[in-house]
């Protein structure tokens, strides 16, 4: 299977603080990257390493077989969309020219975008039913529809790969189950590649009960761990050793999905496990570890 983004031996630290070594990843086409941890883990610090906005001290980031280091930014951007996880919100512009603003990779420094570029926004718009928003000041969005508004954006961009730091934060309960069916959507019908860090463990499961592919790793004491399908990582042992939390991992029938799972949390617990196992040998959590 192809890779569309690949890892290799990646390190980085800032300084005075490491934050991963050793660290390899490799997402196929067509297929979803959960990056799973605690606050402070690094997951971000690791995505813009994967974006190439922060250069690694050691290891090379791969976009197909070309390293990122070597892309100009207009050609990263016609392979890699990103939504933030946080955006700042300066200028007055109005929704539609934020989402159109995602097709400029595909346009000269003099060129303004054309009708074909306002149709694909507007089409993004209707298919979130938020065409309503279209000549909103974008200033004036509440913090969920701002976040909508990213990842509107990032589709717009038509990009083989869409990278998304916790893309449903800020979102209540329905829109954040918008957000899953649409990368869901976007896989199986698009063939889209997704790596998506988020704080919650069911957004794997979620996105594995609708039967597409789904790699996940965690991230926890400068090292990334070894990716494999949530069923076999999402284990009570391991939401236990990553999160301190006590949970259960459930499974439920359900009528044309077949066994769905899902993590119960019960209680959370205190101190934290010293670390177990030799690097380079599987830990009591199973999952054998990069370094």
């Amino acid at each position: 299977m192809t890779s569309i983004l690949t890892l290799e031996n990646g390190r980085f630290s800032y300084p005075g603080h490491p934050v991963f070594a050793d660290a390899n990843l490799k997402v196929a086409k067509g297929e979803v990257l959960c990056i799973l941890g605690p606050n402070g883990c690094g997951k971000t610090t690791l995505i813009d390493c994967l974006l190439g906005i922060l250069p690694l001290d050691r290891g090379r980031v791969l976009v197909e077989t070309n390293d990122i280091s070597r892309l100009s930014p207009k050609q990263i951007a016609r392979q890699i969309a990103y939504v933030p996880q946080k955006h700042d919100r300066h200028f007055s512009f109005s929704v539609i020219d934020i989402l159109v603003m995602g097709r400029a990779s595909y346009t000269s420094f003099y060129q303004s975008p054309g009708k074909n570029d306002f149709i694909r926004a507007e089409t993004i718009l209707s298919e979130f039913g938020l065409l309503h928003l279209r000549d909103r000041d974008y200033t004036s969005l509440s913090g969920g529809e701002t976040q909508m508004v990213m990842i509107m954006r990032s589709l717009v961009q038509d990009t083989p790969l869409i990278i998304m730091d916790e893309p449903t934060a800020h979102l209540d309960f329905r829109y954040e189950l918008v957000v899953l069916e649409t990368i869901a959507r976007l896989v199986k019908q698009e063939q889209r590649t997704l790596i998506m860090a988020t704080h919650y463990p069911n957004h794997a499961f979620y996105l594995e009960n609708q039967g597409i592919p789904v790699q996940m790793v965690f991230m926890d004491r400068q090292q990334v761990h070894q990716s494999l399908p949530p069923s076999l990582a999402l284990t009570e042992k391991n939401i236990e050793t990553f999160y301190r939390v006590k949970a259960l991992v459930a499974s439920h029938p359900v009528t044309g999905t077949g066994q769905v799972r899902q993590i119960i949390p019960l209680k959370t617990i205190d101190g934290r496990p010293e670390s177990e196992g030799q690097p380079g040998t599987k830990s009591h959590t199973g999952i054998k570890k990069m370094r």
